[in-house]
């Protein structure tokens, strides 16, 4: 235990300069921080508890396979019957259900879903739920008490704790998109937890579980709130998430020192564009097959990702700058992006 805790709970009392009694701190047992703990985790329970819901899909049938049930966790975000999940509990679903821990169920209807973020939006045919709050993601600190919590298969709430183990981490969605800036906890998920929130020791919800490695003990994922906010906002707004694309295909080629010397690059690997879209945004801005791109806005691409990152929070009609080789010159080539 840290020492500083220890000396967080019960005053005794000394003497003072002036013979004066004055109240000191005594070390905390550890029981009492162990109760502390405890009552810190029941507290969030019982605040968010009642909001986290089981969500229950029946998924459309495919070419010679009947339809299935799958099932996962959500959180009511709205009293009017709003809840934030993972994409991949109701991608493909042709029927929803939302069950409340109160043994209440009704039928949800999928608002819109964003493959690129694992986040979809489902509305309950009910109002006046019972709702979370939502934190700022953009406070956290790694090493911060974390707790997931998730309503699977119809069961009351299953809980587990932890600490945010890292920030910043790339992962990729069951759809193979790259999702920036996702939470790293060592709080172990249950089966049928994704969707279900992760949420701070004042009952916050800062992030959306996503994945866990099963191969592995104590890494799990969460997308942030702050991403969540902003997907929550497009998908109510416009039903879909607006994104800038520039219309091309690209692989990583490598640099050989020469180069890299000569037009003091940073990188050793670069994009190079494999295919240009007709009439898409980069071939009306005059990119080519074979063009390599170094730079994106002033930062170095050294991969596809990196131009994936680039493009994240631009919207269509965005002016996206790019650095290019092309003839053994170096290039800016503008692009006006489009919508994805």
């Amino acid at each position: 235990m840290d020492k500083w805790l220890r000396f967080a709970f019960a005053d005794q009392t000394s003497p003072g300069m002036d013979g004066s009694s004055v109240q000191t701190a005594r070390p905390a047992s550890d029981e009492e921080l162990l109760d502390a703990y405890s009552r810190a985790v029941v507290g969030v329970v019982d605040k968010v508890g009642p909001a986290v819901v089981s969500i229950t899909v029946r998924q459309r049938p495919r070419a010679r396979m009947p339809g299935r049930e799958g099932a996962g966790s959500g959180v009511i975000i709205a009293p009017d019957g709003f809840v934030l999940t993972s994409n991949h509990v109701i991608e493909k679903a042709s029927a929803v259900e939302v069950g409340l821990t109160d043994g209440n169920v009704f039928v949800g209807q999928v608002v819109g879903a964003d493959p690129a973020t694992d986040l979809a939006v489902v509305r309950a045919g009910a109002t006046g739920l019972p709702t979370a709050e939502l934190g700022d993601s953009a406070s956290l600190r790694v090493g911060q008490l974390v707790i997931a919590i998730g309503n699977p298969l119809g069961f009351q709430n299953t809980v587990s704790s932890g600490v945010v183990s890292a920030l910043g981490r790339a992962l990729r969605s069951q759809s193979s998109q790259l999702i920036e800036n996702i939470i790293q906890t060592d709080a172990p998920l249950n089966p049928g937890n994704s969707g279900g929130p992760l949420v701070d020791s004042r009952g916050r919800v800062i992030g959306i579980n996503t994945a866990m490695i099963a191969v592995a003990q104590g890494i799990s994922f969460a997308v942030p709130v702050n991403t969540a906010k902003w997907v929550v906002s497009e998908l109510l707004t416009r039903g879909k998430v607006r994104r800038a694309y520039l219309g091309l295909s690209g692989q990583v080629r490598p640099l050989s020192r020469r180069i890299q010397r000569y037009f003091e690059l940073t990188a050793s690997t670069a994009v190079e564009v494999v295919s240009v879209e007709e009439n898409g945004p980069a071939r009306r801005a005059g990119l080519r097959e074979h063009d390599l791109i170094v730079a994106v806005n002033g930062k170095s691409a050294a991969t596809v990702d990196d131009i994936h990152r680039s493009l994240v929070g631009q919207s269509a009609g965005a002016l996206i700058n790019l650095t290019i080789l092309r003839d053994g010159e170096r290039r800016e080539m503008r692009v006006v992006s489009g919508e994805a």
